[in-house]
């Protein structure tokens, strides 16, 4: 990989790790689904301008949306108001094992012995995890960030079918946008049907809600996805995907320096073992120069 690109790769993790960290101090005094309203409302208007519109596909996407946005972020960002944002990066690599399992069950993919030895591994890690001493007792929130998880993993799932069924309709960008469009009014609704006091938290949002939104709208949603994209394009998921495994690494270093949260010790060994789970499931062996 070209230096420069190695550099955007990196960039991805980084981007997305410190998304969580931004995210906890907003989500602590702000509904987070209407925190996740906010941000989808600002990705869309800020790309929807440069994309065409998916004609015949707009049921799709909004579907893609309703599962992999909307339930997905509900579900997660309500479990990051009870966790720490560390521990919810950690907990959320549990998304490609999901992926994975969605994918042979529903859509007929067959799983190496390395794949069901990856599985079983993050899903040991995410075990010893729950009894992190920061975790005992929260099992409200352990639940909503691996239901989360799951939907992200289904909307994947439904995003390969329908890139599957429809090949080249659809550009990286193009993608993100028409998913916001239509997930800021769907978590508008959720909003509306869940939480209460809307105006009074938006009149009373202070610089962390704010900057939250223009960070996670901006910079984790548009630049992050398009970097990942960028990457996708150039090189194979193969090469790629491992540079996603230093997310967790990003959110426990930025959690531990800004917001002051705890490190120890069976937290660490959940992770390295969720993340080496992780690893056997993306990273793929080279075949040997013959």
């Amino acid at each position: 990989m070209k230096p420069t690109d190695a550099l955007i790769a990196l960039m991805v993790p980084l981007v997305w790790g410190m998304g969580l960290v931004i995210a906890k101090p907003a989500v602590d005094q702000f509904p987070p689904i209407l925190l996740m309203a906010l941000r989808f409302s600002v990705t869309a208007l800020l790309l929807v301008w440069f994309v065409p519109v998916p004609r015949g596909m707009r049921k799709s996407l909004a579907l893609v949306a309703l599962v992999g946005s909307t339930l997905q972020y509900g579900l997660s960002y309500n479990g990051l108001k009870l966790l720490d944002a560390s521990t919810t990066a950690l907990i959320v690599q549990i998304e490609t094992p999901f992926l994975l399992l969605i994918s042979a069950v529903w859509l007929g993919d067959r799983l190496t012995v390395r794949q069901l030895a990856g599985l079983a591994v993050a899903f040991v890690g995410i075990y010893i995890l729950t009894g992190a001493p920061n975790l005992l007792g929260k099992w409200v929130g352990i639940s909503l960030a691996i239901s989360g998880a799951f939907m992200w993993a289904l909307g994947q799932a439904l995003m390969r079918r329908l890139t599957e069924s429809q090949p080249d309709r659809l550009s990286g960008m193009g993608t993100i946008a028409w998913v916001s469009v239509f997930a800021a009014p769907q978590l508008f609704v959720a909003s509306l049907l869940v939480e209460d006091q809307h105006w009074y938290h938006i009149s009373h949002a202070g610089i962390a809600v704010w900057g939250a939104v223009a960070y996670l709208g901006v910079v984790m949603t548009a630049l992050g996805y398009t970097c990942w994209y960028h990457v996708l394009g150039r090189y194979p998921a193969s090469q790629a995907g491992p540079y996603l495994l230093l997310l967790p690494v990003f959110s426990i270093l930025g959690g531990w320096l800004f917001l002051g949260e705890p490190v120890n010790q069976r937290m660490l060994i959940g992770g390295v073992v969720i993340v080496f789970g992780v690893a056997l499931l993306t990273v793929q062996r080279s075949s040997a120069i013959k």
